[in-house]
């Protein structure tokens, strides 16, 4: 009987361990390229602006390839929103630095919902180790959000790359402590595990 409870002591144990492991190498990439991000802030929001093109015109193709699968009045509109979409798509591919005054909209609007949404579940995981790094992260997510829009339009050219690095820099480093909390939580719960088992 203590067999079977060790070994499945042993299979959450395992689960812990890989769970904690992803966390950590995810946030540890976020970090990284956030870093990348905060040392080339123009590279970086040009990039953003070309991203968002490709993902335009793979938006167009979509839509095109909706408009042949039904009748005439889909295939009105979804021409249409196809035109649109690649409209869109190619003037930030050909020119991506016009890009960035719309890309700076919707990157500010994205840190506020972000924000908004890690404090939440920062306070929702209140009795997990780690929950204060992801509130902090939520807040700082507000800050980056205002402090983007109040330099708006000026300061799109370099604040897009620039702040969104600092918020993914931010935000790896708090799954990291996350993830690390997950960790010794793991541990510390296992041995008690096992010794009711026994």
């Amino acid at each position: 009987m203590s067999t079977k409870v060790e070994s499945g002591a042993d299979v959450v144990s395992g689960t812990a361990e890989t769970s904690w492991r992803a966390s950590m190498g995810a946030g540890a990439i976020i970090a990284v390229v956030g870093i990348l991000a905060i040392l080339s802030p123009f590279v970086a929001g040009v990039s953003l602006s070309i991203l968002l093109g490709a993902l335009l015109v793979v938006g167009a193709l979509v839509h095109v390839a909706h408009a042949f699968s039904g009748g005439w009045k889909r295939f009105f509109v979804q021409g249409l929103l196809a035109v649109v979409y690649a409209i869109a798509g190619i003037a930030l591919l050909s020119n991506p630095v016009i890009g960035l005054t719309t890309l700076t909209i919707l990157l500010v609007a994205f840190l506020f919902v972000e924000g908004i949404l890690e404090i939440v579940m920062g306070f929702q995981a209140r009795s997990e180790k780690g929950w204060a790094a992801l509130v902090v992260s939520g807040v700082l997510a507000l800050v980056v959000a205002g402090l983007i829009w109040a330099g708006f339009p000026s300061s799109a050219l370099w604040a897009v790359g620039l702040l969104f690095g600092v918020n993914l820099l931010v935000s790896g480093v708090s799954m990291m402590f996350m993830a690390q909390g997950s960790r010794t939580e793991a541990r510390e719960t296992a041995p008690s595990d096992t010794a009711r088992g026994a």
